[in-house]
């Protein structure tokens, strides 16, 4: 993936929120959006693609961690770090029981929590060497290989183009993903990629993967891009 990472900053201190976003980017390593309260969180992960979710678990009209446990109802896949004023180990199994991936008792060390941030994004590009279910088939990134369940044995090869715009999907869950938004993380910004590359290879992809690439049920068009069915 190209570009410094995409945070989600959820918290109703405008202060706080303000002094993180100025020190997260100052590492150039990643763009903040902020919001203030759950239901804008809620609002906008359904819209946008993030790398990772900084929570606060007291919003001033949601509790952070059923803003966490409803991310996770809706496929929302991304790293999520609870940020909260209570240290006590229940409130922190309470943030990890809704999904949450770690959890900052405030105050805390910048330098700290850039180092959370970072491994947690670690392990989340790692994980693609687990196994995801698409359609009938097992897909195994690491691998650029997807294992037909219906038909033992059957393997079908990815190419590495192939295996990013999958994941990529897979990442948004059931947002449909923009032409653009494919074309400059899986080619990154080359002038010379046209959407007429990006097509090529998703039409491509439907001759491996759709059992009838002319009524696709896995790998959907939608208004101005794509996305994986359940």
């Amino acid at each position: 993936m190209s570009g410094p990472k995409r945070v989600l900053l959820v918290d109703d201190d405008r202060t706080l929120q303000g002094l993180l976003a100025e020190q997260l980017e100052a590492t150039k390593e990643f763009a903040t959006t902020c919001v203030n309260d759950g239901k804008a969180a809620l609002d906008i992960v359904q819209r946008e693609l993030f790398d990772l979710i900084l929570l606060d678990v007291g919003l001033p009209d949601l509790d952070g961690r059923e803003v966490c446990r409803e991310m996770r109802r809706q496929s929302v896949r991304t790293p999520v770090i609870m940020l909260t004023a209570a240290d006590s180990e229940a409130d922190t199994i309470h943030g990890l029981e809704a999904g949450a991936n770690d959890y900052v008792s405030k105050p805390f060390k910048m330098g700290v929590l850039i180092a959370r941030a970072r491994a947690q994004l670690r392990q989340f590009e790692q994980s693609e060497d687990a196994v995801f279910a698409i359609g009938p088939y097992s897909f195994r990134p690491a691998n650029k290989l997807l294992l037909d369940n219906e038909k033992v044995g059957k393997k079908v090869r990815l190419t590495e183009k192939e295996t990013a715009i999958l994941k990529y999907l897979l990442r948004a869950g059931q947002k449909p993903v923009p032409r653009e938004t494919l074309l400059t993380e899986v080619w990154g910004y080359n002038a010379g990629v046209s959407t007429h590359t990006l097509e090529t290879h998703v039409y491509r992809l439907r001759q491996k993967i759709e059992r009838n690439p002319a009524e696709a049920k896995l790998l959907l068009t939608e208004p101005g891009g794509y996305r994986l069915s359940p």
